[in-house]
């Protein structure tokens, strides 16, 4: 069995809105379980059964993101529903909301001309975008729904996880030189304010996905990988 540590930092005793005011970013993975705020002094446990969210899924993506892969005695036992229904929510925020906030912004901030480096800006960002979607539109169409395959006992194709593990690479290279270019070379005049807070959430960009790819290969991956041994053993 994979178990949480004993020395994980939150446990479903806990209060949830202590939990949240320990660590603001975890408001994230909060909202992306389905859990609204206005809890009261309920505890994680009664917050999660109230919400229809699985408690242990909740506390080890919650820990997980606090400390690392570390707090693990093993890889943690996690509901792969749960899990899907978090990282589906998780694509929906990136590249609905969180994104394409960013290009509003970057387009205030900056000011827009095709002969110059601003231009160059926006298309670095809108290829950045487009590598996102298409990454997580893999995971939806391929990876979640093979999960899905698994959960659901039905006849799987000769998909494996492993084959997603082993090219699972961080698309943040375009961020890296958005950012030098916002920073070294962004041309006058541009409103500092919003280009200010666009760069600042391009940062916030960069750590949340790197957050989310490693939810996927720490504690995604082990889950199918447990659930494919567990299904080959049925079939022998």
């Amino acid at each position: 069995m994979l178990t949480q540590s004993k020395n994980a930092r939150y446990n479903a005793n806990d209060k949830m809105a202590n939990i949240i005011s320990d660590n603001y970013q975890l408001i994230q993975v909060m909202s992306r379980f389905g859990i609204p705020v206005g809890f009261g002094d309920k505890t994680v446990e009664e917050t999660c059964r109230i919400n229809g969210v699985d408690c242990n899924t909740f506390l080890t993506v919650v820990n997980f993101v606090m400390d690392g892969f570390a707090i693990y005695d093993s890889a943690p036992d996690v509901s792969l529903e749960s899990l899907l229904h978090y990282l589906r929510q998780s694509h929906i925020y990136f590249i609905e909301y969180f994104l394409p906030e960013i290009r509003r912004k970057l387009i205030e901030g900056i000011s827009l001309r095709s002969d110059d480096v601003s231009f160059l800006i926006l298309k670095f960002f809108d290829e950045y975008l487009r590598e996102v979607r298409t990454h997580m539109e893999y995971e939806e169409k391929t990876v979640f729904k093979y999960v899905r395959s698994l959960i659901d006992g039905s006849d799987c194709t000769d998909y494996k996880i492993t084959t997603y593990s082993d090219h699972h690479e961080q698309v943040n290279l375009k961020l890296k030189e958005l950012k030098s270019l916002i920073i070294r070379y962004c041309p006058e005049p541009s409103d500092t304010n919003t280009l200010n807070d666009a760069l600042y959430n391009i940062y916030r960009c960069e750590e949340e996905l790197k957050s989310h790819c490693q939810v996927e290969d720490c504690l995604l991956v082990p889950a199918i990988m447990q659930l494919e041994r567990s299904r080959l053993k049925d079939n022998l």
